[in-house]
């Protein structure tokens, strides 16, 4: 079983001339995601993992949605169980559950839009989710001592202080922070406008004081040498004046936490864990960090409450190991140890699906 993400299909799997090759069904449903607003990144990623079990199921001559059932498609998650990697590792009940979504996914769409009598996944059950926490974890000394390795006698280094501070300050993820443009950094109310982020939601976020003194610093020192040609007011620039592919900015930020020899690995991701965890250690609700990290729904009728943006920047001033709190401020409300636990296993799941 390839890893997921290295599966591409350049030609049709099956045959191509039959309009209701379970292929051809694929690339309907994929079609339909796409006009639903669906990002092209799960669409994409849809694609690769049912890519795997439309060849699965050609090698045993199964051509066509109406011949898959129930017994098949559990029959295909005993596969995915016995199966072993390169290093004779199982995979991960995690993994298990992200290549057989996708499939519940695919027989609901072909059931509602009546290409098959019935729906065959509709009671599948998935592997129990594990809560696992995250490997590593920066404290506020070993994040002030990466913060401290770049050049700042250098254009680069400025930048790059730059944008670990807003890692470290907002825990915003990577494409996140790549795709920030000029105008989405608002000085006076300290605050950073986060546009399409994950699902496709806008949110606005506080960042701390000393974080926006090193953007603006950044901004107004040093962007103008990086920018040429024609300007799309992205933030943060490479020296070529373009910006950051994801791999580069996460060999960058590697490159500065090996360089602090800390004894911990990591990434981007890193710092949005230790920011969460940081803010939770010094008392901050975890409906904040949740608003923090874009876990929260933009509707008071989903399960987290959303909060004011003045409330939550009070919260993040207050809370951040960034700035100590004031001797006699009032603290957040105390949070359950599973509350903290589930929110914890949640970043561990966005980082191993950014990697």
């Amino acid at each position: 079983m390839p890893r997921r993400g290295q599966y591409r299909p350049k030609v049709p799997l099956g045959d191509a001339a039959d309009p209701d090759s379970l292929w051809n069904h694929m690339r309907r449903f994929s079609q339909w995601q796409l006009e639903k607003n669906y990002s092209s990144k799960t669409v994409e990623g849809r694609e690769t993992t049912l890519g795997f079990f439309i060849t699965w199921c050609l090698e045993r001559g199964l051509t066509r949605p109406q011949e898959i059932t129930k017994p098949i498609i559990e029959r295909y998650q005993r596969h995915l169980f016995l199966h072993r990697k390169k290093d004779g590792q199982p995979l991960s009940a995690r993994t298990q559950i992200a290549f057989t979504t996708p499939i519940k996914a695919f027989f609901k769409y072909l059931a509602k839009a009546n290409h098959i009598l019935y729906n065959p996944a509709s009671e599948i059950e998935l592997p129990r989710q594990e809560r696992r926490l995250p490997r590593h974890i920066l404290n506020a000394k070993e994040v002030e001592t990466i913060l401290a390795i770049p050049d700042l006698k250098t254009v680069i280094g400025i930048r790059d202080r730059a944008i670990l501070e807003t890692f470290y300050s907002t825990g915003i993820r990577r494409l996140e922070l790549i795709h920030l443009k000029l105008y989405d950094i608002d000085t006076e109310r300290g605050t950073i406008m986060i546009r399409q982020g994950k699902g496709k939601k806008d949110r606005m976020l506080p960042i701390g004081v000393r974080a926006l003194a090193w953007i603006v610093k950044y901004r107004d020192d040093v962007r103008p040498e990086l920018a040429c040609g024609a300007d799309d007011a992205t933030l943060f620039l490479t020296t070529l004046g373009e910006a950051f592919a994801p791999n580069r900015m996460t060999q960058m930020v590697r490159e500065y936490i090996d360089a602090a020899d800390t004894g911990k690995r990591g990434s981007c991701h890193l710092f949005r864990h230790t920011m969460a965890t940081l803010m939770l250690e010094n008392g901050a609700d975890i409906r904040f960090i949740q608003a923090m990290l874009g876990h929260a729904e933009l509707s008071t009728t989903q399960i987290y409450t959303q909060v004011s943006v003045r409330k939550l920047k009070a919260i993040h001033t207050a809370t951040h190991p960034g700035k100590p709190i004031a001797a006699g401020a009032s603290r957040a409300p105390e949070n359950s140890a599973g509350d903290a636990d589930l929110l914890l296993a949640a970043l561990a799941i966005e980082a191993e699906e950014d990697d």
